[in-house]
């Protein structure tokens, strides 16, 4: 495992390898020139170095070459201000209805039960979204571990339907608390008609609002290979989320990197298929999906 000013270096890509702390938005460097001269001198193969700037920090602090990259970031003022301003009465009334058809919401511990519990919701269905789920049928130890990262800076919050946990969300601050991020959000296929994934995010806001953290994000706002209908990001529209642009940093540290970054290759290949072939594709596997688990295809 390669350390990086006491945080782990992750890396993608083969013919050009792209380094990136790990945990990107829930744990920055405290001095990204100092990092960049670190990792001149060590022995790690990295072709390029990419790091962003927290939500409050929307202006360029470093020389490095930059683009903009975006989040779906709730900005937090109070629990009050969000549901009353922040969301269309659409939102409200699902809270609402959660409420009403006897989902309750709450912090709760990280232990086995928990563990349990989101077992017997990933293990609801092999597809969602019409995708295959990765982590259907994951086995208690494997599914612990993965939930244990951050683990002193998480809070997870439970929605309940007569003692049994149908959603579960992670929340990972990052070490100043100015920002909390969505890491899991999972409620039950079978009981959305209950409107527990809204209910979830609402006591998400309240649970930053009593911490005073400023912005709750989810992810990215849009993605450069789904340019069209994104009922994802529809999805964070209707909850208050907004796209905040912030500056993302691509530090070449190779001749193969400034070749590279100069050729646009720094950019997941997926970014460069055509939206129409894209869309198509999505296509082919949603019916494919549907051919193999005709039944699960509501979710």
């Amino acid at each position: 495992m390669e350390l990086l000013h006491g945080k782990e270096l992750r890396f993608n890509g083969r013919v050009v390898r792209l380094g990136y702390i790990d945990g990107e938005g829930y744990q920055f460097l405290d001095d990204p020139e100092a990092a960049v001269e670190s990792l001149r001198k060590s022995r790690a193969r990295v072709d390029i170095f990419t790091f962003i700037q927290r939500l409050s920090e929307t202006e360029p602090k470093y020389k490095f070459p930059m683009e903009l990259d975006n989040f779906a970031a709730l900005p937090i003022i109070t629990y009050d201000q969000w549901l009353t301003k922040q969301i269309d009465f659409k939102v409200r009334n699902k809270v609402r209805k959660a409420g009403k058809n006897g989902v309750v919401v709450k912090e709760v511990p990280f232990d086995d039960a928990l563990i349990h519990g989101i077992s017997g919701i990933y293990n609801e269905a092999p597809i969602r979204q019409g995708r295959r789920f990765w982590h259907y049928k994951k086995d208690f130890e494997s599914l612990r571990q993965m939930k244990a990262t951050f683990l002193e800076r998480a809070i997870f919050i439970g929605a309940y339907l007569e003692e049994q946990l149908i959603g579960i969300i992670k929340l990972v601050t990052d070490e100043n608390r100015g920002q909390a991020g969505l890491m899991h959000i999972v409620s039950m296929i079978k009981h959305r008609d209950k409107a527990p994934t809204n209910a979830l995010l609402a006591q998400a806001v309240k649970s930053c609002a009593d911490r005073n953290i400023r912005y709750l994000w989810y992810a990215n706002f849009s993605y450069r290979q789904k340019k069209g209908e994104d009922s994802l990001a529809e999805f964070k529209r209707h909850n208050g989320f907004l796209k905040i642009d912030v500056p993302r940093y691509y530090v070449p540290l190779t001749a193969a990197g400034r070749m590279a970054l100069r050729m646009g290759l720094h950019h997941n290949m997926l970014d460069r298929i055509p939206e129409p072939v894209a869309a198509a594709l999505r296509k082919i596997r949603s019916r494919w999906y549907a051919i193999r688990f005709p039944s699960l295809q509501n979710g």
